[in-house]
């Protein structure tokens, strides 16, 4: 397996490779990974849909990503997704996959156009004082110091940031920052959470820094998850036979390991019967093994019952498994570090349904959109910055779900702090209904206080989800932590998902579950075809000056606060750059002023995108 770039390989189709035809397929899981990996195995792979088999250990598919309306309980979406201009694998593997919405249309084109002619961003970042916008006004308000921190992080070496924690370099300047805001609401980050994983999160988004504020950085489906992204992935598996086995679950991997040969020998399976038997392996099947999980143990209440805080993992769960196989060998992890502490890895999330007219129209005060117009309304979360769980907030393109009544709304709640009392509702998040938490949301969204609970009872149903391991991923950790998503001397295994190892790239996305599926297949089958290497936006002069300025607030770095020695020394190099292209870019980009020349230079952020 190796790395490419550009449109060259891009566009090649893969030769059959040698002796494909004698392989068989077995897939631990069919979340996103597991489903990327069957349809690398089918599209570039070429293998036989029949000889590919999916072992889900629950009744549906899509692990992470899903989207449901559970009878008697309602719409539910435990999460949502935002996409990037730069997945490179992801838009690779959805330009051959059939939408959804329209079968005459990929996946990717759908989208592209879907985002092309309503493209998205905010109107209202954040709130305060129960739905007053907060005017941030796209502003990160980051101190020279502040400034400083993120550049130290961004320039460290990853092996000097293992088992580091965000806080050990950020300090309040970055904390207390409208950045700070922005980022951990946006990604879900704690300030105890790694700072390994957040310098790779800088170097991999450094192109999108001015549209974190506003959130024209993301594109999003027009559905929900599941059934823009996970159906049609679907479909086109059951299309090529694929086998789907569901109610089954690998209890344990079994290997045959020696310093250089590594093989998997057999799976011990419970199937939906409750009988456990072992399935034996030899060299030509190849195991695609999802390790942990991010929504193991999640659990859902409902309108009037919160959902349990269920922490005790249980034999037979994804982190039991991999425990079990983690035993074996020194290279297969170590699941310990991200499953052992889920007060520092929940959040809970809500999916409100509103059912009349009552409540759209203070979304829509806020949003500044009309909530059923079908085209953006949030444009990404906004986040209740005086809230004491942290509450955010979203309604993407309505409908959400294809069978949605068109006078209801969908949308997704989510707070970090789940063990604080609210503002209103004087109870832990986690200790909350849907109602309760309805109420509390309506609170923040200005609804007046005689009005909450009617509201919340009769114009909503909202149905809460606790997930203790969502963030599990953010642990600080070092390199061994995560398996290689094929360890050394593996021979026909492979680990997939959030939980193995790929460089450079960045948990907690969809491209990268993506990414480990398609390495892992063409490693394992030897596809002779480059996988696209992540964006490299970090090693952009351009991006880098670009980002500078826009951390700046648009402020030139001739603007920083220097003793007089510092200030002689940034002068006497500018004035050496003077009459080269390094002077002009600084210029363009905003780093230093120079408004005659300006004036000559083209827009800066065309130049990038």
């Amino acid at each position: 397996m190796y790395y490419s770039s550009g449109n060259y390989e891009a566009f090649a189709h893969p030769l059959k490779p040698e002796g494909i035809e004698n392989k068989s397929a077995y897939i631990i899981g069919s979340g996103l990974a597991a489903l990327s990996a069957a349809c690398f195995l089918v599209r570039d792979a070429q293998m036989d849909g029949k000889r590919i088999h999916i072992l889900e250990k629950d009744a549906l598919p899509g692990g992470a990503c899903d989207g449901y309306q559970y009878p008697g309980l309602g719409y539910t979406m435990r999460g949502g997704r935002e996409m990037d201009n730069h997945f490179e694998v992801m838009w690779d593997l959805f330009r051959d996959i059939p939408s959804i919405e329209d079968p005459n249309m990929s996946v990717l084109d759908y989208y592209y156009y879907l985002n092309k002619r309503d493209p998205n961003y905010s109107l209202c970042r954040a709130t305060v004082n129960r739905g007053q916008d907060a005017h941030t006004d796209k502003k990160f308000g980051l101190s020279d110091k502040a400034q400083m921190q993120i550049m130290k992080l961004f320039f460290t070496p990853e092996e000097e940031l293992e088992n580091k924690k965000i806080t050990e370099f950020f300090d309040d300047e970055v904390l207390d920052s409208n950045f700070w805001m922005y980022w951990r609401t946006m990604f879900a980050f704690e300030n105890w959470h790694s700072a390994l994983e957040m310098k790779r999160y800088i170097q991999r988004y450094i192109h999108h820094i001015d549209g974190l504020p506003d959130f024209s950085a993301l594109r999003f489906t027009k559905y929900n998850q599941y059934e823009s992204m996970i159906l049609p992935m679907i479909n086109y598996l059951k299309a090529h036979d694929v086998d789907f086995q569901y109610n089954v679950k690998v209890d344990d991997v079994m290997f045959e390991i020696e310093p250089d040969h590594k093989v998997v020998t057999g799976l011990l399976v419970t199937e939906a019967d409750g009988q456990q038997k072992q399935i034996d392996l030899t060299e030509n099947d190849l195991v695609f093994i999802t390790n942990g999980s991010c929504v193991e143990n999640s659990s859902f209440g409902s309108q009037n019952e919160p959902a349990k805080f269920n922490t005790e993992l249980k034999q037979g769960g994804v982190w039991d498994m991999w425990k079990n196989i983690a035993a074996q060998d020194k290279s297969f992890g170590h699941p310990h570090k991200f499953c052992s502490t889920p007060e520092l890895t929940n959040w809970e999330s809500a999916t409100v349904t509103t059912l009349d007219d009552k409540i759209p129209p203070y979304i829509e005060k806020i949003t500044k959109r009309d909530p059923f117009s079908g085209r953006v309304v949030t444009g990404g979360i906004v986040t209740v910055m005086d809230s004491n769980w942290l509450l955010s907030w979203t309604f993407n393109r309505q409908p959400q779900f294809r069978d949605q009544p068109k006078d209801q709304l969908v949308g997704w709640i989510y707070g970090l702090f789940t063990d604080k009392p609210g503002n209103y509702v004087k109870k832990a998040m986690r200790d909350c209904t849907g109602k309760e938490i309805c109420m509390e949301w309506l609170y923040h969204l200005g609804v007046p206080e005689d009005q909450i609970e009617e509201l919340a009872e009769k114009s909503a149903n909202t149905v809460p989800c606790m997930m203790p391991y969502i963030t599990a991923f953010f642990m600080p950790r070092q390199k061994d932590d995560r398996p290689n998503v094929v360890p050394e001397g593996a021979k026909n295994f492979a680990f997939i998902g959030q939980f193995a190892e790929t460089p450079r790239d960045t948990i907690f996305t969809t491209e990268y579950s993506m990414r480990t599926g398609m390495e892992a297949v063409y490693t394992l089958c030897d596809v002779d075809r480059g996988v696209p290497e992540v964006w490299g936006s970090a090693f952009d002069v351009r991006d880098l000056l670009y980002a500078t300025t826009k951390l700046r607030d648009g402020k030139p770095i001739t603007d920083m606060k220097l003793n007089p020695i510092e200030k002689a020394a940034l002068q006497a190099g500018i004035k050496k750059l003077k009459g080269t292209d390094m002077y002009d870019l600084l210029v363009q980009f905003g780093n230093i002023p120079d408004e005659e020349l300006k004036e000559e230079l083209p827009d800066a952020k065309a130049q990038i995108m």
